[in-house]
């Protein structure tokens, strides 16, 4: 989306008042703060921004409700900020998912959340989303980017009252690390978190589903890459002078398998090969083209990228099942173990210790196709080993889909998770699922709970390398010891 900044002073005149306001009370919060210094719980890697918020145009289905601004901070990251006409003093700073692989900070990204999110911002609370200082993976980095414009909203518009944290997807994980960054503490400055479709079960053990994928497809394929093209370890997703585009991918998927075409017109080599890939990989047909993308171009990124070519992945130890010849499969899949250094940065970047102490809501499809429902389950886990059950409540709906939920369920979900901050009554998911019916009758997409649901284990879904069974999958014990290892994890 193309936002355009208005060139008529009304605007701005409009919003001095509010900022002015903003400022003095900062002055008044800077002062406390630096007695009281201590209660943030982890630094940022840098300064909030430098500049101002400039005034901007709402997306279209907030025109009239709300201020909007947008600016960049002082790492680069680009960032977009509403602030509703009827604040309820409230503040929703949001975490986007991906990770997107280009090279800068993208401004169209945290404006197109806002129009995506403003379901926040009807609801009263005022919103933030930051588009992270690059793209490519980085958890930390896109966590210390969250809380640095949580803290640039501070400083311009002054202390919300509460303030929660909402990540969705990747989002989630980040999200997530934000809460055991930032708000780790009992007077932390976060009240709460919303996690929605998350990726949840961390970088060292997320994404062992798209290891599988990544050999089984080359098994039956061969052709990523080609038996005339260089060869390279499949762990590194694809090697790193490659040209391949994604529309090169998919020409390769579809010469393989036909996943494109009907299925009256592939013939029984294809067919065989698609039925093989999805019965061992437990991946929907319908989002198998984004599961090789991530494990293709993703992969790429953080072996190359942010790894410095070392392998943080596994398959040693997994018997492939569900194919129709399982014993040729295994004897011929491509194997291959970790380098441990490469495992513990990208464990320390992105797993979860499970040390919560503000209340935590999630919210997930049962049938998400992309961040499998079984991501709740390591995400309970983890929590549980680290004995902080107690401070997580699990929902779960019956919908399909990855990328966005009902908007009656956003907005029951910000509410629930804020009478649990406000009152200290901890929600079920029943009563959850009873108190969607208001916001139903307003916004009419509907509320598809499902309070008895429970997911299974991680490992129920997944291929669990040896010793990936307990959780957490990085104890905070670990956290702690190697973040005094020089260089450990991935760089801003």
């Amino acid at each position: 989306m193309d936002w355009t900044r208005p060139s008529t002073t009304g605007i701005r005149e409009g919003t001095r008042a509010l900022r002015s306001l903003g400022r003095r009370r900062a002055a008044v919060a800077a002062g406390i703060a630096a007695v009281l210094a201590g209660t943030l719980a982890g630094p940022v890697s840098a300064s909030p921004a430098a500049g101002d918020p400039t005034p901007a145009e709402c997306p279209t289905n907030l025109t009239g409700k709300a201020t909007c601004y947008t600016g960049q901070d002082s790492n680069g990251a680009h960032y977009a900020i509403a602030v509703p006409k009827d604040w309820n003093r409230s503040l929703v700073v949001h975490a986007h998912g991906g990770p997107d692989l280009g090279a800068e900070s993208d401004p169209d990204r945290s404006t197109g959340d806002l129009e995506r999110w403003a379901v926040m911002v009807d609801e009263g609370y005022a919103w933030a989303g930051s588009s992270y200082r690059r793209g490519g993976y980085g958890t930390r980095m896109a966590a210390a980017d969250t809380e640095n414009l949580r803290r640039l909203f501070v400083e311009e518009f002054g202390t919300p009252k509460r303030t929660y944290v909402h990540g969705q997807s990747w989002g989630g994980n980040v999200a997530a690390k934000v809460v055991e960054t930032y708000g780790a503490r009992r007077h932390g400055p976060y009240d709460g978190a919303l996690l929605t479709n998350g990726v949840l079960a961390g970088g060292s053990r997320g994404y062992d589903y798209r290891v599988d994928l990544r050999v089984v497809y080359q098994y039956y394929c061969g052709n990523h890459p080609r038996p005339t093209e260089p060869r390279y370890p499949l762990w590194e997703g694809l090697r790193a002078g490659s040209t391949m585009t994604s529309a090169g991918l998919r020409a390769r998927l579809q010469e393989c398998t036909g996943f494109e075409s009907p299925a009256l017109e592939r013939t029984a080599v294809q067919q065989r090969n698609l039925d093989d890939i999805l019965a061992v990989t437990n991946l929907p047909e319908r989002t198998l083209e984004s599961h090789l993308r991530f494990a293709t171009f993703t992969f790429r990124d953080i072996v190359h990228n942010r790894l410095g070519g070392r392998n943080p992945f596994s398959n040693e130890g997994v018997r492939y099942s569900g194919s129709h010849d399982d014993k040729a499969l295994n004897a011929g899949v491509e194997r291959f173990a970790a380098d441990a250094t490469a495992v513990r940065d990208l464990s320390y970047d992105s797993d979860i210790t499970g040390r919560v102490a503000i209340p935590v809501l999630t919210l997930h499809a049962i049938d998400d196709p992309t961040a499998f429902v079984e991501h709740e389950a390591a995400y309970r886990d983890s929590l549980r080993g680290a004995h902080r059950e107690r401070n997580l409540v699990q929902t779960f709906t019956r919908e399909r889909e990855h990328s966005g939920l009902s908007t009656a369920e956003y907005a029951n979900s910000i509410a629930t998770l804020a009478t649990w901050v406000r009152t200290g009554r901890k929600p079920t998911p029943a009563s959850t699922a009873a108190s969607c019916a208001a916001f139903d009758a307003e916004y009419g997409t509907g509320c598809f709970y499902a309070p008895e649901f429970r997911p299974g284990s991680y490992a129920s879904r997944v291929n669990a390398r040896p010793g990936g069974l307990r959780w957490p999958a990085m104890t905070a014990s670990q956290e702690r010891s190697w973040s005094r290892v020089d260089g450990v994890g991935i760089a801003p």
